[in-house]
């Protein structure tokens, strides 16, 4: 159904906008030159574009807070450049030059960690979420309220008890962890404002309105 519809719409239809013609009349009537794309270029059509201007250093392309090198950059310190990258294969990076949007070749990640590394950091980030999974566990568990059965209307009473102990030890690891506790925002105290801020103007005083009438 879908190919019926491709066909009618290019060959049998004549929308107001082509003057009559049909879709594939009008193209093959439109007199501008056709130039292939070499196969190799195709994947630049799926690069995405920070919508930023970048300036080569002896350092390369500083993105993200990270370092792209690459030989042909030699020489060219100062050039103003665009980036586009294919999303989530951020290792390697195309650059192309924002004057004449000449495409000056590809720049990789400086200093990549080893597969070791990449290994190693992803055990640990594995390990890390285990370990938030099984205190989420622990903390729902504990939160868990549980109530004596009874058979007869009455106000309910809770089940489990704590010792004054357990109790002073568990809100003393809860405040450990919260940050907000931690903070100190008097333990270096505020000097007194430079001269170049702007300060509040005063608040006149119902005695200084007496004195100005």
């Amino acid at each position: 159904m879908l190919l019926e519809w491709v066909a009618w719409w290019n060959t049998s239809h004549r929308p107001d906008t082509l003057g009559g013609k049909t879709p594939l009349e009008a193209w093959r009537a439109d007199p501008t030159p056709i130039s292939d794309v070499q196969p190799k270029d195709l994947a630049t059509f799926s690069l995405e574009d920070d919508g930023r201007t970048h300036t080569l250093t002896t350092s390369g392309i500083r993105w993200r807070r990270r370092d792209y090198l690459a030989d042909w950059m030699v020489g060219n310190t100062g050039t103003k450049v665009i980036i586009r990258y294919l999303p989530h294969h951020d290792d390697q990076i195309e650059v192309f030059d924002t004057t004449t949007g000449h495409h000056l070749g590809p720049a990789f990640l400086a200093e990549a960690a080893t597969p070791e590394q990449i290994r190693a950091v992803r055990a640990a980030r594995t390990a890390a979420a285990r370990r938030l999974k099984a205190d989420l566990k622990a903390a729902e568990k504990l939160r868990r309220q549980r109530f004596e059965a009874v058979t007869t209307a009455t106000a309910p009473k809770r089940l489990g008890s704590l010792t004054t102990a357990q109790a002073d030890a568990e809100l003393d690891a809860g405040a450990a962890g919260d940050r907000r506790s931690l903070a100190r925002p008097d333990y270096i105290p505020h000097g007194p404002a430079p001269d170049t801020w702007a300060h509040p103007i005063p608040t006149r005083q119902p005695d200084d309105e007496k004195e100005t009438r």
